[in-house]
């Protein structure tokens, strides 16, 4: 079952489910869930390593950030990808887990958002993939709204998240670290 935005800001309140949310989706949110805004974008270099018991990502460097009040923006050229973060953390119960899609403008503008699941249990910043996958240059600005999350409801609880992302880090570093 997909949590209402009425259910949700409870849970804002209640336990700081979301925080650092933009005024528009403490005021009047839209949909079933809250637009989040782009926090940080940050560029990969060298090699990664996904093993069965191992990992490494690629080294990071930051690019941009968002800071209020600051009109900062980044142009994506066709076939640019970076990471990404939100401006907004959250903090997981174990009985919630979190979708997202792309809003509708994302990929209109060419930009494809690659996403993943939030664990219950899971506390930290959102990172994604963002690719320009169109014929044209996008430039986005900084704490523009870019991703939609749905909230769900697990029934009979999920498992705690216990992976070495928690904390909303966007790398493992320079080497390979031994998977949880």
């Amino acid at each position: 079952m997909i949590l209402g935005p009425r259910k949700l800001l409870e849970l804002v309140k209640k336990i700081k489910l979301v925080e650092n949310l933009a005024e528009r989706e403490l005021t009047n949110p839209e949909g079933a869930g809250f637009d989040l805004r782009l926090g940080e974008v940050y560029k990969i270099s060298g090699d990664a390593f996904l093993g069965e018991t191992e990992r490494k990502t690629p080294e990071v460097e930051l690019v941009e950030t968002y800071v209020p009040g600051k009109k900062r923006t980044i142009t994506l050229k066709p076939g640019d990808f970076y990471l990404v973060s939100t401006v907004e953390s959250v903090n997981t119960p174990l009985d919630i887990t979190i979708n997202f899609k792309p809003r509708s403008t994302t990929f209109r503008s060419g930009l494809n958002l690659r996403t993943g699941n939030v664990a219950p249990g899971y506390k930290g910043k959102l990172s994604f993939g963002l690719k320009n996958e169109g014929p044209v240059n996008v430039t986005i600005e900084m704490g523009a709204r870019f991703v939609h999350a749905q909230f769900y409801l697990v029934k009979g609880n999920g498992n705690q998240y216990r992976g070495q992302w928690q904390g909303g880090r966007v790398t493992t570093g320079k080497k390979k670290e031994v998977q949880v």
